[in-house]
């Protein structure tokens, strides 16, 4: 119950939804060496999610890749970052290893997990380097509002700061007005990460990219992709094109399981008031309960994956405090991993 993608796709499921065109990409496919910067038809369709990208200014590479030849790109010694925290690990161990300074932007838990504005403000030095932000928030299942973002990008304008922003579960708010603008459509010193991993459902692909109008950050990133991958894998880029073209079908069909379970959980955490806090996400496929218990949560989780094979990701993973867990809800057999759950309760 902690993986926090959506119910992967079959290889079969996503041929079927090939059109003509992808369909002959696959059929004729050599397993040769691709393009570095990404199939242009892919880079193409990618450029469709946003408002104001071209072909031109996206790179394709694997998702974590993407972190990691930006931060190793722009990073040096000494500098200083604003990172959303708790988060994906690579966000800020990469600037870590490059012995930078991080200034973490915690959310509040109150009625629900939610960023403060305010709270950045203080944490933005004039020497400060980056700005990376995560919405939504993974793990909390927070977002921020469309002025929030605009402010963001109107204090790294100032202070000429590049803003950092991982969006790998966009598309997967819950209530599509809650949706902002990606980064890279606001400011031309914004990079955006996305993939297929999350929003649609092939993380085995392996498939995800960066997106920004900053011609030199694209071509440090280009260089240095040529020492990691590269190029990308010929078959999961045309799985990635069909999967783009047909993302409304893929958004629904991940939204109806999301939906589901959303409900199967708000039942099952009203009936266990007394042992766990809820506080419903607004975004992505994952939440951020907590254990009311005098029991640590990582004890909680081993026993629990020890006792009856369910695993919940303990708050320390992310180098947090609290006695918080990751839940995932986008998988078809979370209802049968939440009985496992209740039953290990019962006992």
């Amino acid at each position: 119950m902690s993986c926090s993608d959506c119910e992967p796709l079959s290889l079969t499921e996503i041929l079927a939804l090939a059109d003509n065109e992808t369909l002959a990409l696959w059929n004729d496919l050599k397993l040769g060496y691709t393009e570095s910067l990404g199939h242009p038809l892919l880079r193409h369709e990618i450029s469709k999610l946003y408002s104001s990208i071209n072909t031109n200014q996206v790179i394709v590479l694997a998702p974590e890749e993407g972190i990691y030849i930006t931060m190793s790109s722009l990073l040096q010694k000494g500098d200083h970052l604003v990172v959303t925290f708790p988060g994906y690990q690579s966000l800020y161990e990469i600037a870590n290893s490059h012995q930078c300074e991080i200034s973490k932007w915690i959310p509040k838990y109150n009625q629900g997990w939610s960023f403060d504005i305010n709270d950045l403000k203080g944490l933005v030095r004039d020497n400060t380097k980056l700005i990376v932000i995560n919405f939504p928030h993974n793990p909390t299942g927070a977002t921020i509002s469309e002025s929030d973002l605009r402010e963001i990008i109107e204090i790294a304008k100032k202070k000429n700061i590049i803003v950092f922003s991982d969006e790998m579960y966009r598309f997967l708010e819950h209530d599509p007005k809650t949706r902002i603008s990606s980064a890279c459509d606001l400011y031309d010193n914004a990079v955006s990460l996305f993939g297929m991993s999350k929003s649609f459902a092939l993380a085995g692909s392996r498939i995800g990219w960066i997106a920004t109008k900053n011609e030199e950050i694209l071509k440090k990133v280009a260089v240095y992709k040529d020492y990691t991958t590269i190029c990308n894998s010929a078959p999961s880029e045309i799985l990635a094109i069909m999967a783009l073209r047909a993302k409304d079908q893929l958004l629904h069909r991940n939204f109806e399981i999301i939906n589901q379970n959303l409900s199967v959980l708000d039942e099952f955490f009203n009936q266990h008031k007394n042992e766990f806090e809820w506080k419903r996400p607004v975004a992505g496929p994952i939440a951020f309960p907590k254990l009311i218990s005098e029991i640590s949560i990582d004890d909680f989780c081993l026993d629990l994956v020890e006792k009856n094979g369910v695993m919940l990701l303990p708050d320390s993973v992310y180098d947090f405090e609290g006695n918080f867990f990751r839940i995932g809800f986008a998988r078809k057999n979370m209802p049968e991993a939440l009985a496992q759950l209740n039953k290990f309760l019962s006992h």
